[in-house]
């Protein structure tokens, strides 16, 4: 079957460019577009380019337009009996999360409102599953993702060019500086993806300077999980894209790129990085850095109390700022899941994104893969290994971008599953011919 994997997938990709008509029409076109602002609206926030969106609630409008479009939508190339394992497991910890909030010993309508908020991506999740049937409509929500992040990077280096940091620039998810870089790191697998795929000059010399300005503002932010996740999340991009690959010219270029923003820009970033070995405080941000890394300790010590007291639901989500009495969260993704929602939950959270994992060893024991499905791999094995790394250093556990990645590899793997069986029926409807068709008929008198 591996064999005829990359034929098979050429051969649907061509169907659904209009050279051949599939065999089941998709009518889920309006439910994709929704989709599609939904994605828009959560990537480049536009209320923060323009403030007078802010009172409307753009994203519950997406999402829910997304839900009602596909719900009325018609036949559609998957149903809820296709959805795979992961997205039980993502349902399974939003309900105990729910729970957790009912029953929160600490805060009960924060907790429910911010569950609420997060459930959102359960939505999303099963219709990125769903309606990602075939590689254009992947590209574009990729696409969608990839120019997001660079734009939103221009915009906080405008806006907060002298603010420290640049925290407080943008709101939501880029609103703190380890956000921002947690971000950026995610998404530099797509652009550089999109660099590799573009055709002609322009388009090659947009995405370079996209790369550009996210590691400038990665620099800017001075996060140390943020620059940490890079170097370990770009090695594995590098592995993927320059030594599998052969681009071995991406390797030194993107070392030289590194050096010149640590050398040019780094001077906040070295003086923050020097706390882990050094506990030298005679400068400013030497001093604030140490203060920093003794304060997520606390937090860490007060996390694993939180769930030692409540480790069946947690605290409730969105209330460990309450619990650990210095208002601050626990800067560990998984602790903060593990205290806010319980063991349970914590479990449920770990599996969830194990299936990422899965899906891509999946893809790669398929040896016949076009190459674009190749990068599609590589790009979202270094995203998501640059959450695992990133999650140690950030309280990451309810942005959207983590799950969207698994959800793409939910989705990919469908696609060249279906991709495979739509050469089954081609085999199996040849018309079975008799075997004694193929015998000369004996020569009979007609009287006999």
């Amino acid at each position: 079957m591996n064999t005829t994997i990359g034929s098979t997938i050429s051969g649907t990709a061509l169907a659904e460019s209009g050279g051949a008509r599939p065999a089941r029409r998709d009518s889920s076109n309006m439910a994709f577009f929704w989709m599609s602002a939904f994605y828009l609206v959560y990537c480049i926030r536009p209320e923060d380019w323009l403030p007078a969106l802010a009172i409307i609630p753009l994203a519950k409008i997406t999402a829910i337009g997304a839900f009602l479009a596909f719900l009325f939508g018609g036949k559609r190339r998957r149903g809820l009996r296709d959805l795979p394992a992961e997205s039980y497991y993502l349902l399974g910890m939003i309900v105990i999360l729910m729970l957790s909030a009912v029953f929160s010993p600490v805060w009960r309508g924060g907790a429910v409102s911010h569950t609420l908020d997060f459930a959102k991506v359960y939505v999303v999740f099963v219709l990125t599953f769903l309606l990602l049937t075939d590689l254009a409509k992947f590209r574009r929500i990729l696409f969608i993702q990839a120019a997001s992040v660079p734009a939103i990077c221009i915009l906080s280096l405008v806006k907060g060019h002298d603010r420290p940091r640049l925290e407080g620039v943008l709101g939501g998810i880029y609103n703190n500086p380890n956000d921002l870089a947690f971000a950026i790191v995610l998404s530099i697998p797509f652009c550089l993806m999109f660099l590799l795929r573009a055709r002609g000059f322009f388009r090659k010399l947009l995405w370079t300077g996209g790369m550009l300005v996210m590691v400038a503002a990665l620099f800017k932010t001075a996060s140390r999980g943020g620059f940490i996740t890079l170097i370990v999340a770009g090695s594995v991009l590098l592995w993927h894209f320059g030594v599998k690959g052969k681009r071995l010219y991406l390797v030194v270029g993107s070392a030289l790129v590194v050096l010149f923003f640590f050398g040019l820009a780094g001077t906040t970033m070295r003086e923050r990085l020097s706390s882990f070995w050094d506990s030298d405080q005679d400068t400013e941000q030497g001093a604030i850095a140490r203060a920093s890394y003794d304060e997520r300790w606390f937090l860490v010590r007060k996390a694993v109390e939180g769930m030692e007291h409540y480790p069946v639901l947690g605290i409730g989500v969105g209330n460990f700022e309450v619990y650990s009495t210095v208002w601050h969260e626990v800067h560990i993704a998984y602790l903060e899941i593990g205290v806010e929602g319980g063991v349970f939950a914590m479990v449920l959270y770990f599996m969830f994104f194990a299936r990422g994992f899965g899906n891509l060893r999946q893809l790669a024991k398929r040896k016949d893969l076009p190459s674009e499905l190749i990068l599609f791999r590589g790009a979202l094995h270094s995203s998501l290994v640059g959450f695992v790394v990133g999650a140690l250093f950030s309280p990451e556990a309810y942005q959207f971008f983590p799950y969207f990645a698994v959800a793409y590899t939910s989705a990919l793997l469908a696609y060249v599953r279906e991709s495979e069986q739509a050469a089954l029926p081609v085999r199996a409807n040849r018309p079975i011919v008799p075997v004694n068709a193929y015998m000369r008929p004996s020569r009979v008198p007609l009287n006999s």
